[in-house]
């Protein structure tokens, strides 16, 4: 009699212990997706960040189960709430510490899981409950109270398995339904994603006093009560999910709202482009009229020997040329202007600026295509070449059989922030949108170009230097 009173302590310490572990790696699973960006870390590759941030991550699961343990071992008496409240805190700590940022979305993050784990655990011990009173009442376990042992086991592991995949059927469906991940949560959107998740709560914590009343007081639950409270608790999973589909909706149809607004500004940076190629052309035909006297009278200053004379008109004539037509030839006037304009600025801010461009005639690859893609890079490029006397931004291009290249690299010191969605960096000069965040629609454009073209891009920084690699795939 005493070695059963024995097995049934042991496996009622070690329950609770199994299930704090598993809420822990819950708790990770749930955190992990919204952690992959840092600043802190001056990464070369989204890779080598990713990696880094998921090995960090795995802190949040770890602090939340040693936390349980502690709580869970010390004398002090803690109730249920306070104890998970505790932990769920800490392990929110321990995110704002591994990434410092977004303080918000780590809010929404620890209140939604402590949320949803008192929603899955509910469901899974009714379901314990009901079935542990069901077969405790059969004739075959009033004919064999041996199995009492046994049944308790298998019913204390069906709940834990239960609890498992309630929370993480709860977790997948909010992850796949919270698309933009990477951005940045303002504190309205934070009241508006939290509601549903304490309201929720409330409405658990009035049921459950009701059950525990029934249970003291009656020994016996209706079934309509549990029932109810099943359907509670899922309606009360899914208004969560409902919400962040329609907050993500909202968040979408903003961030093509402004998609929209930065191509608008795109093909107005194009039309001032071409206009500065008709003043170009303009110039030119100014020239070419004035042509033939500027060649009779250096005709006549070399027949009259007068070859200083000579000189110094040629020279000045030159320069004219020069400022009109500028001294890069890439092959396309608009592409010729775009690089003319980022030399002027580069120049301004004493930046050397290296071409070896060259656009790629009969090809089925168009003007303005490339000229999205000049914009956008050599201004991003201009944006965040490092100040020093050795500042430099190179672009040079080339073709390998139907494979045309674009390649962009400039001095960078710092540190880059990844968006998870895209894999590409975050820059600050990038659309800002309503609540003052970035989205880095610079590359996003730049990489839907490429995509046009069944190419992409490569981004990395590597030795201070910031590379960009266009691939586009010319038709044969």
């Amino acid at each position: 009699m005493v070695l059963d009173e024995i097995h049934w302590t042991i496996i009622s310490h070690i329950m609770p212990i199994v299930e704090i572990f598993i809420i822990g790696y819950c708790f990770y699973y749930f955190a992990k997706p919204f952690m992959e960006i840092s600043s802190e870390y001056p990464l070369s590759s989204y890779a080598l960040c990713k990696g880094k941030n998921k090995k960090w991550t795995c802190c949040v699961g770890v602090t939340y189960i040693l936390t349980m343990l502690i709580l869970y071992e010390i004398p002090i008496h803690f109730s249920i709430f306070m104890a998970y409240s505790i932990g769920v805190f800490v392990s929110f700590l321990v995110m704002c510490q591994i990434e410092r940022r977004n303080y918000e979305q780590k809010i929404f993050i620890a209140v939604t899981f402590f949320s949803l784990r008192w929603f899955t655990s509910a469901m899974a011990e009714i379901l314990y409950d009901n079935l542990y009173d069901f077969i405790l009442n059969t004739n075959y376990m009033r004919t064999h109270p041996n199995m009492s042992f046994a049944l308790y086991i298998i019913v204390c592991l069906l709940y834990l398995i239960l609890e498992f995949l309630f929370t993480i059927i709860g977790i997948r469906y909010i992850l796949k339904n919270y698309a933009h991940k990477a951005a940045k949560m303002q504190k309205k959107e934070l009241v508006i994603l939290i509601v549903p998740s304490l309201m929720g709560v409330v409405g658990y914590e009035l049921i459950w006093c009701y059950r525990n009343f029934y249970i003291s007081e009656l020994k016996k639950i209706p079934e309509i009560y549990d029932i109810l409270s099943l359907i509670y608790y899922v309606v009360a999973i899914i208004m969560m999910v409902v919400v962040i589909v329609l907050y993500q909706g909202i968040k979408t149809g903003q961030e093509e709202k402004l998609q929209d607004e930065l191509l608008a500004a795109q093909i107005d940076n194009i039309r001032e482009h071409i206009e500065q190629v008709e003043n170009l052309y303009q110039g030119i035909r100014c020239i070419r009229h004035d042509m033939t006297n500027h060649i009779i009278t250096l005709e006549r200053l070399y027949a009259g020997n007068k070859q200083k004379e000579a000189i110094a008109y040629s020279t000045e004539l030159k320069a004219v040329l020069s400022e009109v037509t500028g001294n890069i030839n890439s092959g396309n006037p608009v592409t010729d202007v775009i690089l003319q304009e980022m030399q002027r600025k580069a120049d301004k801010k004493k930046i050397r600026f290296e071409i070896d461009f060259h656009y790629p005639i009969n090809s089925n690859i168009n003007v303005f295509d490339i000229s999205v893609i000049l914009n956008n890079a050599l201004q991003n490029a201009l944006e965040y070449t490092s100040k020093s006397e050795t500042a430099y931004i190179s672009i040079i291009s080339y073709c390998r059989n139907n494979a045309y290249m674009i390649e962009i690299s400039n001095c960078f010191t710092g540190t880059l922030q990844w968006n998870t969605e895209s894999g590409l960096p975050i820059t600050s000069k990038d659309q800002i949108d309503y609540y003052g965040q970035s989205h880095g629609y610079g590359l996003l454009n730049i990489q839907k170009v490429a995509q046009k073209y069944l190419g992409d891009i490569v981004v990395d920084l590597k030795d201070d230097v910031f590379y960009l690699s266009i691939l586009l795939m010319m038709e044969t």
